[in-house]
């Protein structure tokens, strides 16, 4: 039985990763003894220096913001290697005894007894994460400018002035001609930042056009979807990395956060909202492509009639339902597309069902 648990390593490690510094515990893997404590600089020379010499080993670490580069590097070292999501582990998370010590050790008996306990994911590839820092750096200044123009706005609305619904893209150009001049010396430089960051987000759309035609290929069959640009089609490969990964593209739903939560218990099953699990900034792409398909310029699409019909049920929260399930069926089709590469067809359920009707 232990044999068939460990999988043949004869030691089980829990690494706590920190900025600075790392906590580690090693426990014999037959009899869970703690065999060693120790801890190590949070660098990849010591990572190499301590994993490097040993015999294979079970290792656990958190995910964080290091987690990344320190699982690829023990792997290279030839360990096995278990990123446990801390948001399923209640017994590190919600543990009123916390310590870099005591988490580390929970960490190695877990990965111990049964590493599923620890509810495993699995990072993303050097070059697919390098990648997608192209596509945060961008969001990060989106999310700037997008906060700099809501800052001109407020100033300009407690001086009694309101400035027109202009675009970020274009709002630094035609701000200057209708600001009150009380305010001109302060909006100067706000819209000087907003043009800077303008020129930068324009710069990484193209390094976004250049990584969708030259590395990633397959960013064309997603677009072939109304409403997938190249930075959704792009963060989608990304995120995913592997359409494998998923037996059913329906998957692809739950995995992005995108179902309805559970909390089953007896009888009792209410009605709960998504559980917003997996990567926050897909998720917010894939709902931004549902509002426009379900917008004024969305073109005609199952997808769009899909929408529709649950906005049209009524409710204060019917268009908020119609977003969230145009977003799921959204992931669900792209899977479907990235894994065979058929080409789409936007009324297809539509002409389906028309065939099926019989003649009259």
């Amino acid at each position: 039985m232990e044999e068939r648990i460990t999988m043949g390593v004869k030691e089980v490690v829990g690494l706590d990763l920190g900025d600075k510094y790392s906590r580690l515990c090693v426990v014999e893997a037959k009899s869970g003894e703690v065999i060693e404590g120790a801890r190590i600089t949070t660098s990849p020379n010591a990572v190499k220096r301590r994993f490097g010499s040993c015999e294979r080993q079970r290792v656990a670490i958190e995910v964080g913001t290091h987690s990344p580069w320190v699982s690829r590097l023990i792997e290279e070292c030839g360990h096995e290697v278990i990123v446990a999501n801390p948001r399923k582990v209640r017994l590190i998370s919600a543990n009123k005894r916390k310590s870099d010590k005591i988490d580390a050790e929970f960490l190695a008996r877990l990965a111990r007894v049964d590493p599923k306990l620890l509810a495993p994911v699995r990072h993303r590839g050097k070059t697919a994460q390098a990648s997608l820092s192209v596509l945060r750096s961008r969001e990060a200044l989106v999310r700037a400018r997008r906060d700099l123009v809501g800052h001109a706005r407020g100033i300009c609305k407690a001086m009694g002035y309101r400035l027109p619904a202009w675009s970020p893209k274009t709002f630094a150009k035609k701000a200057p001609a209708v600001l009150p001049g009380p305010l001109k010396p302060a909006m100067r430089p706000v819209l000087a930042a907003i043009r800077s960051l303008t020129c930068q987000i324009q710069k990484l759309d193209k390094q976004v056009e250049v990584l969708g035609t030259e590395s990633f290929p397959e960013t064309k069959i997603l677009r072939q979807v109304n409403g997938i640009g190249p930075v959704t089609s792009l963060a989608y490969l990304l995120v995913l990395e592997d359409p494998t990964r998923f037996r059913s593209s329906r998957s692809v739903g739950a995995y992005l956060g995108l179902v309805p939560a559970r909390d089953e218990s007896g009888e009792s099953k209410p009605e709960l909202r998504i559980s917003k699990e997996g990567d926050r900034f897909l998720r917010s792409l894939l709902v931004n492509a549902a509002q426009y398909i379900l917008g004024p310029f969305g073109e005609d699409c199952d997808l769009r009639r899909y929408g529709m019909k649950i906005a049209a049920s009524g409710g204060k929260l019917a268009k908020k339902r119609a977003v969230i399930a145009v977003a799921r069926k959204l992931a669900v089709l792209l899977h479907a597309l990235w894994r065979t590469r058929a080409t789409y067809e936007p009324l297809y359920s539509a002409n389906r069902a028309q065939r099926a009707k019989p003649a009259a």
